[in-house]
């Protein structure tokens, strides 16, 4: 088999659809940059801080850019929140008091979560301990619509949360764009304003020209080290939304009566701040590889989700390797044409936070950070990887050229 010749064919058949890939990143730039001009942001938004943090500007100006990007009332950007499940976890504490009803409308969430909640594991301090319940709704229409009725008739006199996963996580379901979210969020407040529709957003930014605040949501949390860090946040998360929502949440993110008054940081702003202006472009690229991926193997005969030509609701790309070699010999090769430790080999190991053993691929700059070109996949059937991220798409496609050759010399692609 002529891999070049393959990831040429495939490469052809995806280009109409990159035009329209350029379209949204032309006007997703404009909203940054209309974002950005608003707040008059300058070099003096750069300057760190250090102590409380007092009157920081730099903090500040930067959760205002994130509220209008997101058309809602405030928001809470920080360096101080480690990753995606952290700012999660940091929403649902918020929002959640003991006796309360969290109520999943998307299924099952992300394995992380699934400790967070209490679901699996033993690790202390999670909301199950504090007396917080759990229900869940499965998705409906063969996992590619959110069941609205479903989640009306779940809600209970004590439900308080309403979360919707926007990304597919480890499953294999459609990814959810904001519009297809609309409906429940309406039908929900529609029936119990009192409930918080709280939606995790992580790899789901920029890909659409609106995000689910939009749309009605209290409030979107992702992180800055995927889709909005634009490749160059170092750390960090955000979560946006109306004040009830976030007043509520900075009052765990610090203490009560703090909020959002406090909280340094010693480093440079301009990361976060260049990494947003350049996230439309990034997540374009992003996107490029995971439609250049999809066309790949299905071409050779693989099952893909979503298909090369379908609507993206996130970076992600699945695929249904079949055997374990296969899935191995797949995320070895995006490693190796890694620019950070590309010498070093993937092996399937106990992740903190996993049922599954995990196998990852991750030679990035920031570590762990999936806008860059990433692979991780758990170890169960039908081995399924989940591709994500890509700074650029020449290096996208260099890198599955390599996994094609790792699977080939393996023998698992014939």
């Amino acid at each position: 088999m002529d891999l070049t010749a393959l990831v040429s064919q495939a490469e052809r058949d995806c280009l109409p659809l990159f035009a329209g890939l350029e379209e949204t990143e032309m006007k997703n730039t404009r909203r940054v940059l209309d974002a950005f001009q608003a707040e008059d942001i300058a070099t003096r938004h750069f300057a760190p801080t250090t102590g409380y943090g007092y009157d920081d500007i730099g903090r500040d100006a930067l959760e205002r850019v994130f509220a209008r990007l997101f058309g809602c009332d405030a928001a809470i950007v920080r360096p101080s929140v480690a990753c995606g499940t952290a700012a999660l976890s940091l929403c649902l504490f918020g929002l959640l008091l003991p006796g309360d009803h969290l109520l999943s409308a998307t299924g099952s969430p992300y394995d992380t979560m699934e400790t967070v909640i209490g679901l699996s594991g033993s690790a202390p301090g999670n909301l199950k301990e504090m007396g917080v319940s759990y229900s869940q709704v499965e998705m409906c229409e063969n996992q590619t619509k959110i069941d609205v009725q479903g989640v009306l008739n779940a809600l209970r006199s004590e439900t308080k949360v309403v979360l919707i996963q926007r990304s597919r996580g480890y499953a294999w379901r459609a990814s959810l764009r904001p519009e297809e979210m609309a409906e429940v969020i309406q039908a929900v407040h529609a029936a119990r304003p009192d409930v918080f529709i709280m939606v995790d957003n992580c790899y789901g930014e920029f890909i659409c020209e609106k995000e689910p605040t939009h749309f009605g949501a209290d409030v979107c949390v992702g992180s800055l080290i995927k889709n909005p860090g634009g490749g160059l946040a170092p750390t960090g998360a955000y979560l946006a939304g109306t004040n009830r929502a976030i007043v509520r949440i900075e009052a765990r993110l610090t203490a009560p009566g703090l909020g959002r008054e406090v909280g340094s940081y010693a480093a440079s702003y301009q990361p976060f701040y260049q990494g947003l202006f350049m996230a439309p472009h990034t997540v374009t690229q992003a996107l490029k590889t995971s439609i250049l991926a999809a066309r790949i193997f299905e071409l050779l005969g693989m099952k893909t989700t979503p298909a090369f030509d379908a609507p993206r609701a996130d970076i992600i790309q699945a695929i249904e390797m079949g055997t374990p070699e296969r899935l191995v010999a797949f995320v070895q090769g995006i490693q190796a044409a890694s620019p950070i430790d590309g010498s070093a080999v993937p092996e399937p190991w106990d992740m903190p936070g996993y049922t599954d053993q995990v196998i990852m691929a991750a030679g990035t700059f920031v570590a762990g950070a999936s806008i860059e070109l990433s692979a991780d996949a758990p170890m169960r059937a039908p081995f399924t990887v989940y591709l994500q991220g890509g700074l650029t798409y020449a290096h996208g496609k260099l890198a599955l050229l390599s996994s094609l050759e790792k699977m080939r010399k393996n023998g698992s692609l014939a």
